[in-house]
């Protein structure tokens, strides 16, 4: 990643320790002294956008607050101080030429403009991105090269890696390698090696922070006793010929400008072809990759790899990307009648497979890596099939590559939000979508990965297309997918069209899971005193409810799975029977789980609910759930934008019980989240907003520079 021209000038130059010394002032700042790295690691605070942010303050004496101005001073020689606006929010510069900077904040008492008071941060260089690749997965003796990108243009601080997770034989790393330059951000690279036997999966991460830096991230390896060897390098790599889809691709004016300048881009994944009566053939994805959320124009030219694969430069300026098809039509996301985030673009390049193939869907080859291969048409007749609940899925997309998660939400209403720019610093429109998927599943997938085919992983038969996602407090990947022959009609109504997907046999797909941690996480989340001694309180009224000839065998404290960080009863129930469980007891939840008489006299008992994906819910269950759903979902998202997606999936505390799927702003809690809603239990995803051309999930990748260039004319 180079840096624009302008900050090369005088990067390396760096600044020094600056004097925060302030004659006595009859007020004061707080905190008074800080370290922060640039991605804002050790903040304090969110802004309205949910920004990371750090917050200070201004006090008299007593307390109150006082009425201040706020300003800055120091920082780097190159890219400055940072920002704070008129609320104190400071916002540390994206980048350093030196290894820490020191920046003043000084507050200025409004009424007594010669009066001040100040604090000091020490700024640290951040990592520019995720480490790349965020995931891979390989097989005995295999290896795989990791490499993180630190904010910084010179200076000598590196990366350390380390490796941790639960794989049994975690293998080891290599040395670290760095290059440093002022002209270019630091980047350092190690190699993993995997042991060489694996008798059984297990996940190993790459965990790297950066020297005297609050700065850290990881990256995830799937040991696999497959033997499969899978990166997402592939897909975002400039295919020469025979281009699978599942690649990384776009529009090629997808950028922003500042003058004359190229400052940022955007980009997605092209995710499969379909065709209409005439056999004519289309790259299918999003409206936001293809036709940049409705302002792009028909007859635009569609690339591959995608401009941030290739620098942010355009075709034309030079090598790097290949023109595959010419923008045909969208469904406008401005359209109230429209219920999806789709667009195509007809071929204009016999380079794309014809056949349909995307990257990695098909079997293992000798060397142990995936082949590509069409998704299965032969059972629906290329219209795509419906998902059920807990249905693996498996999605080829740009920035993860192969994944597998599962269908964790049905009749998902859901907000999204949508931007002019890449950046996203100019709001375009929230839009709401109805009756779509939500999914879910470790390093399922991340910002990049829109418009990918979200397929049956036990068929290859389409199931969705994938355009928003995010992660939860849990760290899981949570997705949205437009059901596959939804997308279909609608194009086919906007164009004028009857439109199927191109494609082959039904086939199995070598599914990559990296697991779902959402209840693990949950049960190894401390809960609070106060959570505690309400456990503890409703555990008195839970021991009489044991009754052995009723199928309730004990009870006990426990933690919730359905919302983290909440108490929950735990009420164990004879197995051999079906037992209704209260969901909830003196408001309090419950968790059920089956076991027996001996089991629970010996302690050997079960801790937690049998995993939801065992458990198959009936359709009668599930409708009585949709009609709560469908009579309150739109209601809390209007009265309460903190909650912006609802629908209809499964409870972790019980998985014999439906539950209204609520996601929840982390930057919003509302300070009461009900157990139950209309006696259904409720189960709270707490993660950001979503947005389509960024990942929130991790601040480091908003923080994407490429160089600065004129824009193609």
């Amino acid at each position: 990643m180079l840096l624009a021209p302008a900050l090369v000038l005088v990067a390396g130059c760096g600044s020094g320790l600056v004097n925060a010394n302030s004659s006595p002032s009859p007020f004061s700042v707080t905190p008074g002294l800080t370290s922060i790295d640039t991605n804002c690691t050790g903040c304090n605070a969110t802004s309205a956008q949910g920004a990371l942010v750090h917050q200070f303050t201004a006090k008299l004496p007593n307390g109150s607050p006082a009425q201040v101005s706020w300003s800055l001073s120091g920082g780097d020689s190159t890219s400055g101080a940072g920002s704070i606006n008129s609320s104190g929010q400071y916002t540390p510069p994206s980048f350093l030429t030196a290894d820490h900077t020191e920046v003043v904040v000084t507050a200025t008492l409004t009424a007594n403009p010669t009066l001040r008071a100040n604090a000091v941060v020490s700024v640290t260089p951040g990592f520019l991105q995720p480490l790349t690749p965020e995931n891979a997965a390989v097989g005995a003796n295999g290896s795989v090269a990791i490499t993180g990108v630190l904010a910084e243009a010179g200076g000598t601080t590196g990366i350390n890696f380390s490796l941790g997770g639960q794989a049994s034989n975690q293998g080891w790393l290599g040395s670290t390698t760095c290059q440093r330059d002022a002209k270019a951000f630091t980047s350092c690279s190690v190699t993993y090696f995997a042991p060489s036997s694996v008798q059984s999966s297990g996940i190993v991460s790459i965990q790297a922070t950066a020297a005297n830096s609050p700065a850290r991230t990881s990256a995830v390896v799937l040991v696999n006793s497959a033997g499969i060897n899978s990166t997402p390098a592939a897909h975002q790599a400039q295919l020469a010929s025979s281009i699978s889809l599942g690649s990384s691709g776009g529009n090629n004016t997808d950028y922003d400008t500042r003058g004359t300048q190229i400052v940022d881009c955007c980009s997605g994944t092209l995710g499969a072809l379909i065709e209409d009566g005439g056999k004519r053939q289309y790259l299918l994805s999003n409206n936001h990759v293809l036709a940049k959320s409705d302002h792009a124009n028909i007859g635009d030219t569609i690339i591959q790899p995608g401009l941030i694969d290739n620098n942010c430069t355009p075709l034309g300026e030079s090598a790097g990307v290949e023109p595959v098809a010419s923008l045909t039509g969208w469904l406008p996301l401005s359209a109230r009648q429209t219920n999806a985030d789709a667009a195509i673009a007809q071929l204009t390049s016999s380079a794309i497979d014809s056949s349909g193939s995307i990257l990695e869907l098909g079997a293992r080859q000798a060397d142990g890596t995936l082949g590509a291969a069409p998704p299965g048409i032969s059972s629906s007749g290329g219209k795509g099939e419906t998902a059920w609940l807990a249905m693996t899925v498996a999605k080829s997309g740009r920035t993860t590559g192969l994944t597998c998660g599962g269908v964790t939400a049905l009749d998902l209403d859901v907000n999204v939000d949508y931007f002019f720019d890449c950046a996203e610093t100019e709001p375009y429109l929230t839009k709401t979508f109805t009756h779509q998927l939500g999914l879910s599943g470790n390093q399922f997938s991340d910002a990049g990965d829109s418009g990918a085919l979200v397929v049956d992983a036990a068929s290859a038969e389409p199931v969705g297309l994938y355009f928003a996602g995010g992660t939860d407090s849990a760290g899981v990947s949570q997705g949205v997918a437009t059901p596959a022959s939804d997308v279909l009609t609608e194009l086919g109504a906007q164009l004028g069209e009857s439109y199927t997907f191109v494609g082959g046999a039904d086939h199995a797909v070598s599914c990559l899971s990296y697991g779902d941690s959402d209840s693990s996480a949950a049960q190894s989340r401390t809960l609070s005193g106060t959570e505690e001694a309400r456990a503890q309180q409703a555990l008195i009224d839970a021991r009489m409810l044991v009754n052995s000839a009723a199928g309730v065998l004990g009870a006990a404290a426990g933690k919730s799975s359905d919302h983290a960080g909440e108490a929950a009863v735990i009420l164990y129930t004879d197995q051999s029977r079906t037992v209704n469980v209260p969901a909830t007891v003196d408001g309090v939840r419950t968790i059920a789980i089956p076991t027996n008489a001996r089991a629970l006299a010996s302690a050997s008992a079960p801790q937690t609910p049998i995993e939801a994906a065992a458990v198959s819910l009936p359709s009668s269950a599930l409708a009585q759930a949709d009609a709560v759903k469908n009579q309150v979902a739109a209601g809390l998202m209007r009265h309460n934008s903190a909650f912006f997606a609802a629908g209809v999936g499964q409870s972790l505390d019980n998985p014999h019980e439906a539950a209204l799927i609520v996601y929840v702003d982390r930057n919003r809690i509302p300070a009461q989240l009900p157990a139950t809603i209309d006696g259904l239990r409720t189960r709270y995803v707490v993660m950001d907003r979503l947005h389509v051309t960024r990942s929130y999930a991790a601040p480091a990748a908003s923080r994407l520079h490429c160089m600065a260039h004129s824009p193609a004319r």
